[in-house]
């Protein structure tokens, strides 16, 4: 009974759609409707801003690295902690708080990782910032980087459970990332801090 709470919870955390409310309070914008019409601090990056953007980020990791930090805590086995992990990811890809309308699960993929495996975390960080820096793509930096995932979790964890979760994980990502991969073939994808329109008319960056 308890792992099912600590999983129904972990979604219901998932669920909190940091970037929508963010770009509302600080921008008057619904992310939705500018941009990639995505609700993850890239959109708000080039909606709202830099700083709107940080707390989106750190929202969506944070939210994800307390649920899965909470079964570590308590104690979970390897299968309830990926369980967990993977109902906070779907909580951002479906929230219950917002329409079932979510992003793309990238940062809370990292918060669930980096608590779960914090070595093949900060390993990943480290890959998309590198990725991010070079070529200014976040979502080829979030590809690379879920790509990386599976291999440095059986290389640095060895789970079964994590390297299910592993697996998981990357199909989620590329499965999001579709009409990414499309530009990116097209060479039509955003660059990170591109500017956009709001709905109100104003360019912002």
């Amino acid at each position: 009974m308890r792992d099912i709470v600590l999983v129904a919870a972990a979604y219901l955390l998932g669920s909190v759609p940091f970037g929508l409310l963010i770009a509302r309070v600080q921008g008057g914008v619904d992310l939705r409707r500018v941009g990639s019409g995505n609700i993850g601090a890239t959109n708000v990056l080039r909606a709202v801003g830099k700083g709107a953007a940080a707390l989106t980020l750190l929202g969506d990791m944070g939210k994800g690295a307390a649920a899965v930090g909470l079964g570590r805590w308590l104690g979970v086995s390897p299968t309830v902690l990926a369980l967990i992990a993977l109902a906070a990811v779907a909580g951002h890809l479906f929230p219950v708080f917002g329409g079932f309308r979510g992003g793309k699960g990238v940062a809370t993929t990292l918060g669930v990782v980096l608590a779960a495996m914090p070595v093949v975390g900060a390993l990943l960080l480290l890959l998309w910032l590198l990725v991010a820096a070079a070529w200014r793509y976040s979502s080829l930096a979030a590809l690379v980087a879920s790509a990386a995932m599976p291999v440095l979790a059986w290389l640095v964890d060895g789970r079964p459970a994590m390297l299910g979760l592993s697996g998981t994980l990357f199909l989620v990502v590329l499965l999001r990332h579709r009409e990414n991969i499309a530009r990116l073939w097209k060479g039509t994808e955003g660059k990170i801090g591109q500017r956009v329109k709001t709905s109100n008319g104003h360019t912002v960056k």
